[in-house]
């Protein structure tokens, strides 16, 4: 269960980070997965003390390896082998407010869209 180094696609597995083995393969592949500031294939082992940054859904998480798993296990001890040093998201009031369209409302028209532009600041 645990040796000195682990594949980071299967590492991000079994902690949790990604549901398969095949999205934490293919995260790899797209770039998305760093050991130590660089780009990391499948294959790449990881070792205890390895930072390494994934972007998920547009944000970057921050994770240390506290110890190298190959296997998913129980939750607690996925939890004790990765340290989170992601800092917190920004609070709700400073994120720019993104207007949305009803659904099936169809395209905007031009009248909307000048708006848009308005609220956007690009006049």
């Amino acid at each position: 269960m645990t040796d000195a180094s682990a594949r980071v696609d299967a590492w991000l597995w079994a902690v949790r980070v990604y549901k398969t083995r095949s999205a934490a393969t293919a995260a790899c592949r797209a770039g998305h997965v760093r050991v130590n500031g660089e780009k990391a294939k499948a294959a790449q082992p990881v070792r205890p003390g390895d930072e390494l940054r994934v972007r998920i859904s547009g944000f970057d998480r921050i994770l240390v390896v506290r110890q190298t798993i190959t296997k998913r296990v129980g939750a607690v001890l996925a939890a004790e082998a990765v340290e989170d040093r992601t800092p917190p998201p920004p609070p709700r009031e400073m994120t720019a407010f993104v207007p949305v369209r009803d659904r099936g409302a169809g395209r905007p028209t031009k009248r909307e869209r000048r708006d848009i532009d308005r609220l956007r600041g690009r006049d």
